[in-house]
């Protein structure tokens, strides 16, 4: 766990490639941390708030340069983290978020290619030393989350970018783990439905109920 985690809530992220599944199991990952005792506020990015929910309408359907939609998404994420995270730790709730600050790196920098220094700077002025105490992040061949996305629903503007794309976006995934091996938790997502819940309750135990 981070360094002063318990001195305040814990801060819990899920992340992964569109079509991973990671959205299936956050209501399982949110009864686990109630019955362990934690209020939970489940939240979204973007999203989150009222400006933050309108923001996501443009950033899904409206079309934008990455830089655009970078700045977009940090505006969301600033009033998101002012108005719903930060308070909830500070009064000791759990917070559970799908998605953060990694999808941005994942997204605007690996599938877009927006640089990392930019994205760098915006982390720093949005949310300044705030970081996820835990990322679980859903790990899918981009192969088959595409066919996934492509059962399931139309796709928005980010779901319907080529496999290319998301094989960018898996790789600067998978570069962010492995410069935080202590915040990430790899789950094996090309799984049965019940083997990958397995692994979460596994990593959420292991992880949590000895800090």
């Amino acid at each position: 766990m981070a360094a002063g985690a318990m001195s305040r809530g814990l801060f819990i992220t899920v992340e992964g490639i569109d079509g991973a599944g990671k959205s299936s199991h956050l209501q399982a990952v949110a009864d686990w941390l109630r019955a362990q005792g934690h209020e939970v506020v489940a939240t979204r990015e973007p999203g989150g708030t009222a400006l933050a929910e309108r923001l996501r309408e443009l950033l899904l359907h409206e079309p934008m340069d990455v830089l655009t939609e970078a700045l977009l998404m940090f505006g969301a994420r600033r009033d998101h983290t002012l108005r719903v995270i930060r308070p909830a730790l500070e009064r000791g709730a759990c917070v559970l978020c799908d998605r953060y600050t990694d999808a941005s790196f994942a997204y605007q920098g690996g599938g877009h290619g927006l640089d990392a220094a930019a994205l760098n700077a915006l982390e720093s002025w949005v949310q300044a030393e705030l970081q996820p105490d835990l990322t679980l992040w859903f790990d899918l061949p981009p192969a088959l989350a595409a066919a996934r996305r492509a059962a399931a629903r139309s796709p928005d503007r980010f779901e319907g970018q080529d496999e290319p794309f998301f094989r960018r976006v898996a790789a600067a995934y998978a570069a962010r783990a492995a410069a935080a091996p202590q915040r990430f938790a790899r789950i094996d997502a090309d799984a049965a439905l019940d083997d990958v819940r397995a692994q979460v309750l596994s990593v959420l135990h292991q992880r949590l109920t000895a800090a």
